[in-house]
């Protein structure tokens, strides 16, 4: 098997389900005692979410890049950026290692793409949602148009990510304000529903959302699997 490198810790909540699914996915498909050869860089979130406040992306990006250096030092043969938002800087990511990033939205495009989805509504931090990385890379690696909530229900998505999800606050309320939220994209034209960040997941799943659900996490976690065991 082929070790990967994760940049984690934005939030390590989210970071932690990436360990869980990737170790999970190898053991149930190799058997015995296997499990994931993994390579972890585990960021202290705080200097990360003031780099994101601050708009300062070329800091962050060479910050992630520096540490995707690392991990390939250190042996990875892939990078895992265990957050939807720091893809923004992807490119930076890329350019300073020789070992592929596998891409959140390559994932993602290309699974809302086979299940024949044409319009997609966007859930995530308002970096996610506002920042053109994440439309732009679907509608040009798989044709699939991504539409985001309205300013208000876009505040209230990021304001449950920063100040419930990355600590570990499960709140019912948050539940029922986000699947209004997926309702509203659902009434202006969404066929599904991207958990566009690796914290949703913790909150919303497929039996809780009026749209069919595509878990970003997930996808990108199966994808990973994939490629530590050398498989499709």
């Amino acid at each position: 098997m082929r070790y990967l490198g994760l940049i984690g810790g934005m939030s390590w909540e989210s970071t932690a389900e990436y360990y869980r699914l990737l170790n999970r996915i190898v053991a149930e498909r190799c058997g015995g005692l296997h499990s994931a050869p993994l390579l972890l860089h585990s960021f202290d979130f705080t200097g990360i979410a003031e780099l994101q406040v601050a708009g300062d992306w070329a800091r962050a990006g060479a910050v992630l890049a520096d540490a995707a250096a690392g991990l390939e030092r250190a042996g990875a043969e892939a990078i895992v950026l265990c957050a939807n938002t720091m893809h923004h800087v992807a490119p930076a990511v890329e350019a300073a290692v020789s070992v592929p990033l596998l891409h959140i939205v390559d994932v993602t495009a290309a699974a809302l793409a086979r299940a024949g989805v044409r319009r997609a509504g966007l859930i995530g931090t308002r970096y996610t949602m506002e920042l053109p990385f994440w439309r732009e890379r679907a509608a040009e690696r798989a044709g699939v148009d991504v539409v985001v909530p309205d300013a208000a229900d876009r505040a209230l998505v990021h304001r449950v990510i920063y100040e419930e999800l990355v600590l570990g606050r499960i709140e019912p309320s948050s539940r029922a304000a986000y699947v209004d939220v997926i309702d509203r994209l659902r009434a202006a034209g969404a066929e599904a529903v991207v958990l566009g960040c690796t914290e949703i997941t913790l909150l919303i799943g497929a039996d809780d959302s009026p749209l069919p659900v595509f878990d970003t996490t997930a996808l990108h976690a199966a994808a990973a699997a994939a490629f530590i065991m050398g498989v499709p």
